[in-house]
Parts: structure tokens; sequence; C-alpha cells
């Protein structure tokens, strides 16, 4: 029985396929890469983008004890350390309800005090110029930037022992060619992004301004230096990306907290829109869906990238348990579908709660919020409760934490 046991397993071990084909060579795609690749699969990472293009984007993203966690795995974090800018209180603030409650470390999870910081707030460029290194080092993966391939041609090009994984955003040429089923709902709010440099902030902290007419997060880059994500209706945000930079230091001026002003920005603003969207099913038969591909929310909370990254970590971990004859190939595409399902309801309905709650006059609403944040405010269990689910994910506090 053991010998046959062991026969089975180690037919199961031979008959791993051992590619993959990756479409889409941001964050998300090219952390992928990298991790299939240190677990000894042969990857093909593609791109229309060139590695410049890839480069060149104005963002920052905050990053959470998840991503850290998933960071500190792949050799990563140490590399990136210099380049993050830690922030260990978070101010909320109810702008209409006038009501403010504070994070601070003590309502971080035991697990992940040793951290030091409630998070931390990395820019694009050294993020992507780590990896695309990383990458271009390492024997296993190949790489093919500005490579304009249709999804016919990289549908046609797949191998019968070969995984296809679409990162290539919310717009997949893959998904789309595959006619997975996609739920998107668009918001009326749109979003403006922007770096800049504010007086009067406090030290080592980030806001979150819930406001009538949407989220407003002011993230710490370096100094006085922050990325402003500015939610509104879309129109707004155009017309405010579009007037001078005078204009758009006056408008920031009038919505910000008292004591905090723009001194000047560092960066041309841009503003798009933002929606709620979700693959029901990440598979279809080789084809698996990860980060923007599979699932938008809206970015109150800073939860975008790193809900992408928590679908990176759990396919790693099962792509291993393959590897290690644990789980069966057939049964990888269909097990990462399913034991994502609970994180992304968790994440998208919450955002859009957040925003449902707070983006708004509603009298009726006003004294809920209010006794939201006073419970926020002065009961310890709810900020834990709170901070866990937006740095762990929503079923966190269901389970231990990795040590």
């Amino acid at each position: 029985m053991v010998t046959a046991d062991l026969q089975v397993r180690d037919s199961a071990v031979t008959a791993v396929p051992h590619r993959f084909r990756i479409v889409g060579a941001g964050p998300t795609g090219a952390l992928l890469a990298l991790g299939l690749a240190r677990q000894g699969y042969d990857v093909v990472l593609i791109d229309r983008l060139s590695a410049d293009s890839l480069l060149k984007r104005s963002r920052a993203y905050a990053i959470t004890h998840s991503s850290r966690r998933l960071l500190q795995d792949l050799g990563l974090w140490l590399p990136l350390k210099d380049a993050m800018e830690p922030f260990r209180r978070l101010r909320l603030d109810d702008c209409a309800a006038e009501r403010t409650a504070w994070f601070s470390l003590r309502d971080l999870r035991r697990e992940n005090r040793c951290a030091d910081a409630i998070g931390w707030i990395l820019d694009h460029r050294p993020l992507m110029s780590l990896l695309l290194s990383q990458l271009r080092a390492s024997p296993g993966v190949s790489l093919r930037l500005g490579d304009a391939a249709s999804a016919e041609e990289i549908a046609l090009s797949s191998g019968s022992h070969e995984w296809t994984v679409a990162a290539d955003g919310p717009r997949s040429m893959l998904r789309h060619s595959s006619r997975l089923a996609f739920w998107s709902h668009t918001y009326k709010q749109g979003c403006l992004t922007a770096k800049l440099r504010l007086s009067g902030a406090e030290p080592d902290c980030a806001y979150e301004l819930f406001r009538p007419e949407g989220p407003m997060a002011l993230l710490p880059l370096r100094k006085d230096a922050y990325q402003v994500v500015w939610s509104a209706p879309l129109n707004r945000c155009r017309d405010r990306a579009a007037c001078s930079s005078a204009e758009l230091a006056s408008a920031l001026d009038e919505v910000l907290p008292e004591g905090l002003s723009v001194v000047e920005l560092l960066d041309e603003p841009g503003a798009f829109p933002v929606e709620l969207s979700l693959a029901p099913s990440l598979q279809k038969g080789p084809l698996l869906l990860v980060g923007e591909a599979g699932h938008r929310c809206h970015p109150v909370g800073g939860q975008g990238l790193n809900l992408c990254w928590r679908d990176v970590s759990d396919l790693l971990n099962l792509t291993e348990a393959v590897r290690q004859g644990d789980l069966v190939p057939r049964s990888l595409a269909r097990r990462y579908s399913r034991c994502r399902r609970f994180d992304l309801a968790g994440v998208l309905l919450s955002t859009d709660l957040l925003i449902r709650f707070f983006s708004n006059h509603n009298p009726l609403l006003m004294p809920f919020r209010r006794l939201a944040l006073l419970m926020l405010r002065h009961l310890g269990w709810v900020r834990r409760l709170s901070l866990s689910a937006m740095t762990d994910g929503p079923g966190s506090f269901l389970k231990p934490l990795p040590k």
C-alpha cells in the first residue's frame, strides 16, 4: 500500500505542468513570475509595454502586513525597506459628522506589532526597478516586454503542459477572449492622484478623510511629501487634474484638515474612473485571473494592490503544493478560484458599503456615522477588528497569522 501511494505521488509530480505564461508585467504579474520561478517553474512574462514604460508610472502604494509577509517570503522586503515610508498612526475623519478616530501600533494584532508600523507607502518606481532586475537575473524567467501579441496568439501558443495567467489589468484581453463571466459597476465617483508637499502634517501619520463627495487619502512618501488619492465625481476630478497647479493647491487647501496646507505639487495629477468588478470564477481551463484582471474595488483604504498580492500569495501556496505532490495539477485552478472567494467578496463588499455609508449628506445616516466613529474612538477591540481586516484581509481574525 505504501509503495502504491508513493508511485501515485511520484506520477503526480512528474505530470506537473512546468511552465507558466503570464500576461501583464506590472507589480502583480512581475511578483507572481518571480515567486513561481523561485519554486522551480519555467515562466514566460509578457507585456505590451517596454521596461521604460513600466517604470514611468507616477503613483504610490499602501503596503499592508499581508503584503509585507509575501515580500519577506520572496526575499524582497529588505531590499525595498529603505524605499518605503512607514506610518505608525492613522487618522480617520468623517468630515460631515465632524468626528475623528485614531489608530496606533497597539491596535495591530500581536503578530504584526513587531514590524513597528501600521503600514508602509512604497513608490512605484523602486518597486518595479527591483522586480525587473530580479526577473532579468532569474534563469527561470523569459521576459518579453514590448510584445503586443494578441490574446488569440497567446492562446494558440500555449502548450498542453502550461498554465496561462491573465495579470493584464481591468481591461484584460485574455479574460475578454475567454468569455469568462465578469460583473462590473462603475461608480459615479472618479479618483484624482497627485504627489505634493504638505506643511503641518503629523509625523509618521497617514490620513483617511471621508467627505460627502468621496474619500480622500493622504499617504506619506518622505519627509513632507505625500500622495493624495482624492475621490469625487469623475468630471470634477478631470477638471481639477486639468487646472493649474495654483488652482489645484487652492482646492486642496479648502478640504484638508485644519493645520495642513499644500506647499507645492510634485508631479502632474491624473484622473481615472473608479469601478467595482468581479469575475465569479477566476479560472477557465488552464487560464487563471490574477489581480485586477479578476477584480477591482474602490481605492478607499488602499486595498487594491494588497488584494491583488493576496491572489499571488494564495496561488503560490497552491503551486508549491502541486510541486511537492500534495495537490494534483488538475485541481490547481479550481482550488485557486475557490480559496479567493471569501477575501474578494469581503473586501469588495466592505469598500462598497463604506462609500455608500460615508459619501453623502443623508441626515438619517448621520447618527449611525457618529456612533461608528465614537466606537472606533473609545473601543479598542473595534479598532483592532477594523485594522485586522484592513491589514490582513477580512478573514484574518478567524485564523492565526503566520509568525
